[in-house]
């Protein structure tokens, strides 16, 4: 059996965030696109300070460069070059990218848009985790409030602390380090994607909103003269500021595409569409687009990055390969790590499925493990999809497993509790009766589960009560009953290893 290095779960519960109640205002904050560009800022930023190393031998001190205010932190740079960056040592560098609306805007300082990007030095894996803005978390005398929130209670309390605020707040309920922030208000994103001259976007799905509100009409007496049909269609669309941010706003979309989940993958495709135009745009090193574009930034974003350490991430992480970016986003689907809830106060939040952030947690730690090759190809072949139900009272037993499953290359169709929650040994039913050979002698080697031929009448009309609930039922090939020997350290986790 291989094995990999484990990361060791601490079941300590979160701690809970500290912050004063800001004062409301009459008026319900618009839903504006809240929108972070780590990639742009990043890179942009690190060009910049490259081109004015690059000019400087060749323009007066009185050019445009020597005006900005990054550029006095150059002496550093040379006393900073062996420097480590925050979570190097480790080998876990983590980002916090936050978008709000800004002070133009009416709840500005509400980050409805919240990335976990996680980076790995020694293999160069990208991991970018879309955080909801509904989901709670806790906060001291306050019970549990929406996660978009604590930036502006920071800020009420104390200007300019939002960022360190978020970050410490998810990083204490996630247990997992936050080393800096980005905190940038959309205004940028717009006036950057046009500095550019527009970017170009892969479009997942259509995306078809009749009600996209048209700014300035909100209280039109015509109520159908408030909005407009927003379409883009699926394939690769070029976009310009405006489009861009129209696309990753839009909340009422057909087909899937109304939800904040849909809207945060929508994100991300804009984030790497960015990333790509900038590296690949011979614009940037253009003296007065690179002075354009900072200047702009200064009053839009905030972070505890320094600038060796951008140029630093700059050499490490601008030639990532795109099959090594990995995108997810926490969501409530039927597989997903969160639930609906209604909160104390009536407002609708987002909570963990297990009651707790452990099986979060768990996620988040183990993004970056993954199966040989070999193993994940097996599978793959033979399309192999499972079921996984917990036989324990173990809370979080079966999502834990089918995450570490999913790994291996199985297609998890479905996770839940088993009616019988006494088993002390796992238990794999194989519904091909060995027509997926090698599926099987890959789950069996993972979990250490008994294999079994036939379903008990106990679980058969178990699965029968719970399908008369489902439009569309899938028979998966396996079913996967936890038993207490399948705790977290027994689990599939021990088959996947690292990629050098």
């Amino acid at each position: 059996m291989q094995n990999i290095e484990k990361t060791n779960l601490n079941e300590e519960q979160p701690k809970v965030a500290v912050f004063e109640k800001p004062q409301t205002t009459s008026k319900k904050p618009k839903k504006a696109l809240k929108i972070i560009i780590f990639s742009l800022i990043f890179i942009v930023t690190s060009l910049a300070v490259f081109s004015s190393q690059v000019l400087v031998s060749e323009q007066s001190s009185s050019s445009w460069f020597s005006h900005l205010p990054i550029i006095k932190q150059l002496k550093h740079l040379a006393e900073s070059a062996d420097r480590d960056l925050k979570g190097e040592n480790i080998d876990r560098i983590n980002i916090l990218l936050l978008g709000m609306g800004g002070k133009k805007h009416e709840g500005g300082n509400l980050t409805d848009t919240i990335i976990l990007a996680s980076l790995e030095p020694s293999t160069k894996k990208v991991a970018m985790i879309s955080i909801p803005r509904d989901m709670a978390v806790p906060v001291e005398n306050m019970g549990y409030r929406k996660i978009n929130s604590i930036n502006a209670y920071a800020e009420n309390n104390q200007e300019g602390s939002g960022g360190m605020a978020v970050s410490q707040a998810i990083g204490d309920i996630i247990n997992v380090p936050i080393d800096y922030y980005f905190r940038v208000d959309f205004e940028a994103f717009t006036n950057l994607i046009d500095e550019l001259g527009g970017i170009e976007v892969l479009v997942e799905n259509t995306l078809d909103d009749y009600r996209y509100p048209i700014s300035g009409r909100e209280d039109d007496p015509n109520y159908n003269s408030r909005y407009e049909h927003l379409h883009v269609e699926k394939g690769l669309q070029t976009m310009d500021g405006s489009l861009a941010l129209k696309f990753a706003r839009s909340r009422h979309g057909i087909n899937g595409e109304g939800s904040d989940f849909a809207r945060a993958k929508r994100q991300q495709a804009i984030i790497l569409a960015a990333k790509d135009k900038i590296l690949n745009t011979g614009n940037l090193l253009k003296p007065k687009m690179i002075s354009d574009i900072i200047m702009n930034f200064q009053e839009h974003i905030s972070t505890n990055l320094k600038v060796w350490e951008i140029i630093k991430l700059w050499s490490m992480f601008s030639d990532v390969d795109k099959s090594k970016i990995t995108n997810k986003v926490l969501d409530n689907s039927a597989n997903g790590l969160l639930t609906d809830s209604i909160s104390d106060m009536g407002a609708y939040i987002l909570s963990p499925r297990s009651g707790d952030f452990t099986e979060i947690q768990y996620f988040i730690n183990n993004i970056f493990s993954s199966a040989p090759e070999a193993v994940t190809t097996k599978v793959a072949n033979e399309r192999a999809t499972i079921e996984v139900r917990n036989g324990t009272w173990i809370n979080g037993l079966a999502s834990k497993t089918a995450l570490d499953i999913e790994k291996l290359g199985f297609i998890v169709v479905r996770i839940g509790n088993s009616a019988q929650q006494n088993f002390q040994k796992s238990v794999l039913y194989d519904l091909t009766y060995g027509e997926k050979a090698s599926s099987l002698s890959i789950l069996k080697e993972a979990t250490g589960a008994n294999v079994s031929y036939g379903l008990p009448d106990w679980l058969v009309a178990d699965i029968d009560k719970e399908l008369k609930n489902e439009a569309n039922p899938i028979q998966p090939d396996f079913i996967l009953i936890l038993g207490q020997d399948a705790d977290i350290s027994n689990s599939g986790k021990e088959n996947l290893e690292k990629e050098n």
